[in-house]
């Protein structure tokens, strides 16, 4: 989901017996499953696809609050909103942790912001897409969310440290965050006629896009490779996208929702459900900047950015003044 389109820098994946004695030191500790930590030698390659990766997922995070903040005060009871807000507030700090953990690598957040706004470093393609009704923040939840657990639990088990220790966190509240979908769409699907249409509706659109979030097929997937030697990325696009599907199927069963796909049948061969390929046409033009909510969630980021460099000019004067008045009383004793 964070890594849809990250590129390693390296070509192809080498043998031990190709590598330098510092990377093949390297690569020996990854295959013996330890945890590599910041100021621990790395390949460039591998610090740089970690700052793509992160900070991929660190923007995700915070891009990820718009579809659902517009709903904070339309929400249908007091109770939907406080709980909305919180998952809200969930996201930011995610995108917190995550920059956290990006910082360790020698990138500031500055540096991470102005790649984001100037289009050179993207997010996840999901949340280009508008919430319409209050069921499109149920399927988010469900399904944008239940995605991003699929991709995140492994992720605790990533090769970079802070990067794995910052997902235990987040795949906490992820983990609720999915269940808060999935009970409003219980909710409106239990409702009226009217309800449950809406409710149909919304994995009608909302479908397609999650299967997407993992990023393309392994085929057409050319970076993986590296990824997964790193141990940066555990499992392929395509082993997850079908571990999604085989989890949420039962689930939309489960509500009396029709899963979108007229070629979904169980396999009994391979013991999971064969299904449609999503649209990559579509994948790649949001990629490319011409989804629906492309132009609009990224001006909304850089208005924000704008918008709060007051504050954060004074956090710095702050700061400045602080340090300063506790400089004093040793300038003067020496």
């Amino acid at each position: 989901m964070y890594a849809q389109m990250v590129q390693t820098d390296a070509t192809h994946v080498r043998k031990l017996d190709e590598m330098s004695p510092e990377e093949r030191a390297f690569q020996e500790r990854i295959d013996r499953g330890e945890k590599i930590e910041p100021k621990e030698w790395m390949p460039d390659a591998y610090r740089k696809t970690l700052i793509r990766q992160i900070g991929q997922h660190a923007h995700s995070e915070i891009v990820g609050q718009l579809p659902e903040g517009n709903w904070i005060t339309r929400a249908p009871t007091l109770e939907r909103k406080a709980i909305l807000l919180a998952k809200v507030q969930d996201e930011a700090g995610h995108g917190l942790y995550l920059y956290c953990a990006a910082e360790t690598l020698g990138v500031s957040r500055d540096e991470l912001t102005e790649l984001l706004h100037s289009g050179k470093m993207k997010y996840s393609s999901i949340f280009n897409y508008p919430t319409l009704t209050w069921a499109d923040i149920g399927a988010v939840g469900w399904l944008v969310d239940g995605a991003a657990i699929m991709n995140q639990v492994p992720l605790q088990r990533t090769s970079y440290g802070p990067y794995a220790r910052a997902m235990i966190r987040i795949c906490k509240e992820e983990s609720f965050h999915q269940r808060q979908g999935y009970d409003i769409m219980m909710k409106m699907a239990q409702g009226t006629p009217e309800q449950k249409a809406m409710a149909q509706d919304a994995l009608n659109r909302f479908w397609g896009p999650a299967l997407m979030m993992f990023g393309p097929s392994d085929k057409e997937s050319v970076h993986s490779a590296q990824s997964m030697a790193w141990k940066i990325k555990i499992n392929s696009n395509d082993e997850l996208r079908q571990k999604f599907v085989d989890q949420t199927v039962p689930q939309a069963k489960y509500l009396g929702l029709t899963v979108p796909d007229e070629t979904l049948r169980w396999n009994e061969e391979k013991g999971g459900h064969d299904f449609a390929e999503p649209d990559w046409s579509e994948f790649f033009e949001v990629l490319a900047g011409n989804g629906p909510c492309n132009r609009e969630r990224l001006s909304a980021r850089v208005k924000a950015w704008e918008d709060g460099a007051w504050f954060r000019e004074g956090l710095v004067a702050h700061s400045e003044k602080v340090a300063a008045r506790r400089a004093a009383p040793r300038a003067a004793a020496e």
